[in-house]
């Protein structure tokens, strides 16, 4: 029976993790990228999950919870920005734009502190 997949990013200053998911507890694949430049890690992490739906099936969205600081007000000129963060070539790099147009999907954008708080909330990080 197929299902619904979903795309997932975990972007940290020292690694980005992606996933596909169909649900809290069916993780389907996952990989890791060093975070280097905006360019080659956001483009390492997209082909990835390009060739990932070649596998799993078209992604539905992908959510995204992300180093920061970040622009999260929907209606600001900058939303889904990474803004002013001392991680050196990272300022001013539209991340929620970038993967909503390279995937033509719509994109969830929040901070990773918010993105671990929500997991947990919701009791999907279990006994892991």
């Amino acid at each position: 029976m197929s299902r619904t997949v979903f795309g997932c990013i975990e972007a940290g200053g020292t690694k980005f993790v992606a996933g596909i998911v169909a649900g809290p507890d069916d993780i389907r694949e996952t990989a890791r990228f060093d975070t280097t430049t905006p360019q080659e890690t956001i483009g390492a992490t997209l082909d990835w999950l390009r060739a990932a739906q070649d596998r799993h099936g078209a992604l539905a969205a992908c959510g995204s919870a992300i180093f920061g600081p970040l622009e999260l007000d929907r209606q600001a000129y900058d939303w889904g920005y990474i803004t002013a963060t001392t991680k050196k070539g990272w300022s001013n790099t539209d991340f929620a734009g970038l993967l909503g147009r390279a995937l033509d999907l719509p994109v969830g954008f929040d901070t990773d502190v918010n993105g671990a708080a929500l997991a947990e909330s919701n009791g999907s990080l279990g006994d892991r």
